[in-house]
């Protein structure tokens, strides 16, 4: 059988994997035809030897990133460019390895998703008087342990020891490239790189086959876990198990996320917040949603107020911003709100709070006060700048749902 690393070396491989990513909207125009002439050009063909040959894909970068809706950094790993887009395709032909993880395990898999979790704990859980825990674990794919992992991934690729040889090197190599100097530290499967999400996967799937015997509903999405029982004693004994998990797997929760819902109390995950078969968005996500706006308000309403722009211009990019972030999306690899949120909630509270608070900072764009004289600016005049509502979008949203469900 031949290994992975082998099929980078021909073009079918490449166009298919083209041919994948065009189907899912992962590229604008201009994405496409780089990657079309890279392919056409088979400009792939010196990575894809070196690799083959057993050379270093080279040292990954470590860059620090805006953790969304916080004031945090994140830890993020990028390889140079050839090897990344070699990585990428790596990625894509690991999904053959895809039915050895349990299907209580949810990231970055197809056909199983972040929606389609959150569905099958609402149909296992209901309105029965469960208790629940949840917990985020800290760091979780810089965290890993290589000497852990490399075991578990030894045995799931038994059938490809050559690209079990590349992983081993590749996640065995203690350096990385900051600030323009070579540094030595634990990078774990390094958190931004194309395969890391596999080997996150890869990584607890004891955890997940364990707590699938144990015929208790469970969830975990990369490093969020979240596990139910029938009585606070029978949690109690899970909670336990998974803390020794994780110990052996030396892997730390995060305190701040750690919750325990009691019986009839609405739990989260996900970013959805859930009680019996009510779904709407979670209080967290709203509040990181709303601090969001404000700031991006404060922000326009400075340069508005140091430029001497017109109120409406500073107005109209606040809804651009949002519109993007809601509906639309700068990166095709981004799921939007919309995207993420209306297929599975059935209730508009969030939303409707959303709605309002957006609504809130546009008028004061308008004035550069919170005041009652701001509601001078009307709905219909934030409609002919562009604004949409949350709320509406999603009653159009399942207005063609329905209507695309009568259709033969």
């Amino acid at each position: 059988m031949s290994s992975i690393l082998q099929e980078l070396s021909g073009q079918q491989a490449w166009e298919e994997f083209l041919a994948y990513r065009l189907k899912k909207g992962r590229f604008n125009w201009h994405g496409f035809e780089e990657a079309d002439s890279y392919v056409a050009s088979k400009a792939f063909a010196a990575i894809a030897g070196k690799l083959l040959a057993g050379e270093s894909p080279g040292i990954p970068e470590k860059h620090l990133v805006n953790k969304m809706g916080t004031g945090r950094k994140r830890v993020v790993y990028s390889y140079p460019p050839e090897s990344q887009r070699a990585l990428k395709l790596i990625a894509h032909l690991l999904y053959k390895y895809d039915h050895t993880l349990p299907r209580n395990c949810y990231s970055f898999r197809r056909g199983l998703t972040a929606q389609k979790a959150v569905l099958r704990l609402i149909r296992q859980v209901g309105d029965s008087p469960f208790w629940a825990y949840k917990l985020d674990i800290h760091d979780y794919f810089n965290s890993i342990s290589v000497p852990l992992l490399l075991p578990v991934l030894k045995e799931t690729l038994s059938d490809d020891e050559t690209l079990y040889g590349f992983f081993r090197e590749m996640l065995s190599d203690d350096r990385a490239l900051f600030d323009g100097a070579i540094i030595r530290e634990s990078k774990g499967v390094m958190a931004g790189t194309p395969t890391a999400p596999f080997l996150a996967d890869l990584y607890l799937s004891e955890v997940d086959r364990h707590f699938a015997a144990a015929g208790e509903p469970y969830a975990r999405y990369s490093d969020d876990m979240i596990l139910f029982a029938r009585t606070c004693e029978e949690l109690q004994g899970h909670i336990e198990t998974l803390k020794d998990f994780l110990a052996k797997y030396r892997l730390q929760p995060n305190p701040s996320k750690e919750r325990i819902y009691f019986p009839g109390e609405p739990f989260d995950f996900l970013g959805f917040k859930c009680l019996g078969r009510r779904i709407d968005i979670a209080d967290s996500s709203k509040r990181k949603m709303k601090d969001r706006i404000r700031r991006r308000a404060r922000a326009l309403n400075r340069w508005r107020s140091i430029n001497g722009i017109e109120p409406a211009r500073a107005m109209k990019a606040l809804i651009n911003s949002f519109n993007r972030k809601f509906f639309e999306g700068d990166d095709p690899h981004d799921l939007t709100w919309s995207r993420w949120f209306f297929p599975i909630i059935n209730s508009t509270g969030g939303l409707k709070e959303i709605d309002r608070c957006l609504q809130r900072n546009l008028r004061y764009l308008a004035t550069g006060r919170h005041n009652k004289a701001n509601y001078r600016v009307r709905y219909k005049d934030l409609k002919a700048l562009g604004y949409k509502s949350l709320v509406h979008e999603y009653y159009i949203y399942m207005s063609r749902k329905t209507l695309n469900l009568q259709l033969p």
